[in-house]
């Protein structure tokens, strides 16, 4: 899985770079980051974070997000590393049920 290069949202304005979802990605956990899809295809899409975190010995549940169809745009996060960590990286794993006109952007806000 590729990790998604995070852009930092500034006090001048931020134009993010989109690129085009693979299957499966990975995003950098932090309290302020975040993750933007974008879905122009004609069907709605699901995004899944693959939860890490342990309560009581029982994993938690993995954040499944749709994403509508034609103008679908949502805003994922905060991406915390208490939910989202991955042992051997600290990232995020990222994947998308769709890929055919949903870009991507990992933002750090």
């Amino acid at each position: 899985m590729a990790l998604l290069a995070q852009q930092a949202v500034a006090l001048s304005g931020l134009t993010p770079s989109y690129s085009a979802a693979a299957a499966s990605t990975t995003v950098t956990c932090g309290e302020r980051s975040f993750l933007h899809v974008k879905n122009t295809a004609g069907a709605s899409m699901t995004v899944t974070l693959t939860a890490t975190a342990k309560i009581r010995g029982q994993i938690v549940g993995d954040v499944v997000v749709t994403v509508p169809a034609t103008t679908g745009d949502k805003l994922i996060g905060p991406i915390t590393p208490d939910l989202f960590a991955g042992a051997s990286d600290g990232t995020c794993a990222v994947t998308y049920s769709s890929t055919t006109n949903v870009t991507v952007a990992n933002l750090v806000i």
